[in-house]
Formats: C-alpha cells, sequence, structure tokens
C-alpha cells in the first residue's frame, strides 16, 4: 500500500522552540568525570575538557544543558564544588553510591556551557536541601550587589555574574528512589517557598517545577496542586521518561513492532499533560500558559554496566529518538524545552575511549534534526500502511512530522518508516504552493535494526544525503525499511 504525506504552509501548529535541542549533564559515572572533564586525557583542553568531546557536542546544537542531576541534586551541597580545587571535599554520593570528588563545580560547568555555546540550566537541591541553600546559590551565581556571596564568586575568579537564566526546584521528587522523596501536597509546597526566596533574589529567573516522572496514579494531582499552590511562579512544566525494548520498560522482549508503538506512549503523555495544564489554566483564571520542559528523556534499558549506566545504542533506538523530536514538534505548542539524558558516556549519543569518541546511532538523529529543523512546525496529515501490535491496532507505520523555515521558505519533511522489511513508496504532496526546486534527501540507515556504532564497528549506522529533483506540488519517495528520512526542500 502506498503512503500520502499532505502539507499545506499555512496549517501552523506553533513556533518551533530550539530548547528542545537541550541536553543534560548529571555526576554519574563517566559522563562528566572521564566524559566532559579529564585533564589526563592528551585531548583535553588547557581547563580538562575534552576537546573530541566538545566538537562531537558542538554538532547537536543544543542551546541549553541541564547540570547536576538528576537523582544526584537531591543530595548535592553546591558550596563543595567551588573554590580552589585542592580544597574541595570529597563525599559520599548516595543517589549513585559512588564517591564524588567535586573537582568539577559550578563555575566550571559554566565554563563548559560558555564552550559549547549552550546556557546553563541548574537543577537545586529540593531533597535534603533547603530554601536557603537554593536561594544562595542563585545569588552566588547572578548577583550583582555587594554581597558577600558576590565577593566569594569573585574571590573564585569570576568578576561576572553568570547570569544562569534556568533553575528547576528538585529532581523526581515523585519517586520513591528520590532522597527527599515528596507527596504532592509536600511539594507544592516546597516549590511555592523556594520559588519566592529564589526570584526574590534574581527576579530575571526562569523556574521549572518537578512535576511527573513516576505517571502512577497520582500524577495528575501532582499537576493540579502546584498549580493551585503556585502557577504564578512556574515557568515550566518538567516531565520525564526513559523508554527501551524490554520487559523492564513495559514491553516485551524484542518486540519491534511494539518498541515502534511507543510514539503513541509519548503523544500521549504529552496530550495528557498539556490538557491538564490547559484545564487548570481555566480552573484558576490565569491568563499565561506554561509550557512543557520534557528535560529527560531517552532510551534506556539494557545496561548497568556497574552503576555507570554505559547503554550500547543500535538502530532501532535511533528511529525512537527521531520519534520524540517528531512528537516535540506536533505538540510545538505545549513543549518549550526538551533534554536527552545524558550527553556523554551515561545512556548518551558520544561515548569516550582512550583514542577518541563514538558517535553511536543515536546520535545522527539528533544531529539530523537539529541542522535541518525549521522555526515552525506544521499541521501534516498522513496516511497509508498499517500495523498492529497487541496493544494497539492499525497504527500508521510512518510516524512523520514537517517543519518549516519561514524566511529561507524552506520544507523539512521527517519520516520514520517503521517496518522492518517492506519499503514504504510515499508520495509527499504540497496543498499550497509548489516545490521551487530540487533539495536534498538525507536518510539514517543500517544493515538491521539490531546494528550498533562501537570501537569495533564505529560506522554501520549513518547518514547518507542525496540530491532529489522535484517539480510541482507533488514528489513520490521510495522509503527504506527500518530508516529515518529528511527531505529539505525549498518551497514556492
Amino acid at each position: 500500500m502506498s503512503n500520502r504525506v499532505s502539507i499545506d504552509p499555512l496549517r501552523v501548529i506553533a513556533p518551533i522552540d530550539a530548547r528542545v535541542f537541550g541536553g543534560f549533564a548529571e555526576h554519574l559515572g563517566r559522563c562528566i568525570y572521564g566524559g566532559i572533564y579529564d585533564p589526563g586525557s592528551p585531548r583535553a583542553d588547557a581547563e580538562g575538557i575534552r576537546s573530541d568531546v566538545l566538537a562531537a557536542l558542538k554538532r547537536l546544537r543544543m542551546p541549553v544543558v541541564r547540570y547536576p542531576g538528576g537523582n544526584f541534586v537531591s543530595g548535592y551541597r553546591w558550596r563543595d564544588g567551588v573554590g580552589p580545587r585542592q580544597e574541595r571535599p570529597t563525599r559520599m554520593e548516595l543517589a549513585w553510591h559512588d564517591l564524588e570528588p567535586n573537582t568539577f563545580g559550578t563555575n566550571e560547568f559554566v565554563a563548559f556551557c560558555r564552550k559549547l555555546g549552550a546556557q546553563p540550566y541548574i537543577a537545586v537541591n529540593a531533597g535534603d536541601g533547603d530554601m536557603r541553600e537554593a536561594r544562595d546559590w542563585v545569588e552566588y551565581a547572578n548577583g550583582t550587589q555587594d554581597t558577600s556571596l558576590v565577593k566569594l564568586r569573585k574571590q573564585h575568579g569570576y568578576e561576572a555574574p553568570h547570569g544562569i537564566r534556568y533553575w528547576s526546584i528538585g529532581n523526581e521528587v515523585d519517586g520513591p528512589w528520590q532522597i527527599g522523596f515528596k507527596t504532592p501536597e509536600e511539594y507544592a509546597r516546597t516549590y511555592t517557598e523556594f520559588a519566592k526566596v529564589m526570584k526574590w533574589t534574581d527576579p530575571s529567573i526562569e523556574l521549572v517545577a518537578a512535576g511527573v516522572s513516576l505517571w502512577d496514579r497520582h500524577w495528575v494531582e501532582r499537576v493540579q496542586l502546584l498549580m493551585e499552590h503556585a502557577a504564578p511562579l512556574i515557568d515550566y512544566l518538567a516531565i520525564h521518561w526513559y523508554v527501551g525494548n524490554s520487559r523492564e520498560r513495559g514491553y516485551r522482549d524484542d518486540d519491534f513492532a511494539s518498541y515502534m508503538a511507543v510514539s503513541e506512549k509519548i503523544d500521549d503523555m504529552l496530550g495528557a499533560t498539556s490538557g491538564i495544564v490547559r484545564a487548570m489554566r481555566s480552573a484558576l483564571k490565569l491568563e499565561r500558559t506554561i509550557p512543557i520542559a520534557v528535560d529527560e528523556w531517552n532510551v534506556w534499558y539494557r545496561a548497568d554496566a556497574e552503576g555507570r549506566l554505559e547503554e550500547t545504542f543500535n538502530l532501532e533506538d535511533a528511529l525512537v529518538v527521531a520519534m520524540h523530536f517528531n512528537a516535540f514538534f506536533r505538540h510545538a505548542a505545549s513543549v518549550k524545552m526538551a533534554n536527552i539524558a545524558q550527553i556523554v558516556n551515561v545512556i548518551a549519543p558520544v561515548m569516550t575511549t582512550s583514542d577518541g569518541v563514538i558517535l553511536q546511532t543515536t546520535f545522527h538523529p539528533f544531529e539530523l534534526y537539529a541542522s535541518t529543523a525549521g522555526d515552525t512546525a506544521l499541521d501534516v496529515h498522513w496516511d497509508g500502511a498499517t500495523f498492529s501490535t497487541p496493544e494497539f491496532d492499525a497504527l500508521r507505520v510512518l510516524d512523520v512530522s514537517a517543519t518549516l523555515d519561514r524566511e529561507r521558505k524552506q520544507l523539512a519533511v521527517y519520516l520514520v518508516n517503521r517496518s522492518l522489511d517492506q519499503t514504504q513508496t510515499t508520495t509527499i504532496e504540497l496543498q499550497r504552493g509548489r516545490f521551487a526546486d530540487g533539495g536534498d534527501l538525507h536518510v539514517i540507515n543500517g544493515p538491521h535494526v539490531k546494528a550498533a556504532n562501537t570501537a569495533l564497528t564505529p560506522d554501520q549506522v549513518g547518514v547518507r544525503s542525496h540530491h532529489v529533483d522535484a517539480h510541482g506540488n507533488t514528489l513520490t519517495l521510495d522509503l527504506e525499511p527500518h530508516s529515518v528520512t529528511a527531505l529539505v526542500i525549498p518551497v514556492g
């Protein structure tokens, strides 16, 4: 059966926020030490940052990076990670059962973000920490008055304020695994009081509330109580999830079709969250919107690696990462930030070795979408071949999104072929206008869905690009099995 994708450039969903291409770096395993920061490596710069890691991450165009956790932050003392390195204490770290040397902290992270070209996003300790510690962190980082904390930052070598814009209050407080787990009402009250003093310290900051990560029967109540208590103080509502082709993530092991149907769950979580926010805005007579920040998301299911979480991703995982971006585009009206967890070594698109870096399969869809997406999400209609799973019937084989770069008048159409073995002949139809010229076709694929990029096989999955001619208002493509395809083409 053939497929048809119908696009009207005037059917706009919303502007796309570039922050959906954000990242996350936690003090966990080799993400920081041996990943971002590795002063003993010949590939490190004068500040200890791995230059090869930095170069790889720059290709992903991340506009914002979240730090220092994650579960880690719920037991973190920020003062341990500033000042002369030789004076910083080594602490027991209870979230991941490790020792934290604190040789990399707030100032080093901000310096890393400046090199990357990203804005730093700090999560404060709302686990075993208190509001005074949180507001002091804001003052140390952003303060401009002649206070002791500002003098301390200057003493540490940072005369100018860091101007950190994004701050979240706590991490996954709804999870019993978290240090300082809180009931819905406990967190609503905690958030309110933390937010007050943090905003009083620096009114320019934007605050992120830790909304949902557990997705149990209490999650609706959590969002409701947060908004009832603190809606005027919430700039973003954070939600988290991880997916994977295993029983641990709710699927049968190696059930490719069910894994490809994860798009339905992603759409459901985004749609349900934005719906509750809209309902509460109506109930509270709140005029402004509260956007969603999916500030932890990724594939994660195989690896523990002695607590280091060093996952080897394969082609099917890359397809799922692409479907995440399709979903973020389709929900562009509500999703204004997303942060892949994490960026180096720990369930990450970039892995380090003593010899260099490995670009995992999931690196390629991230780079492709970040480098080709326009500024506007389009409302796309598509139909065609379907597949079914034990949970879902008649799902479309293609997962699709489209964007428009308004200034350049350039269309980008993203198509994930979720068929294991069938080429999908697909006609792309412009309902208004015409293709102005030929375009570029970019295809991510590999020999089979279990293909992975490793030290021994670093290029099994990659991107192939070529020019395509287009005339009039239709273009027919043959989409390879188990592939991600991006058509980038001018329209007039």
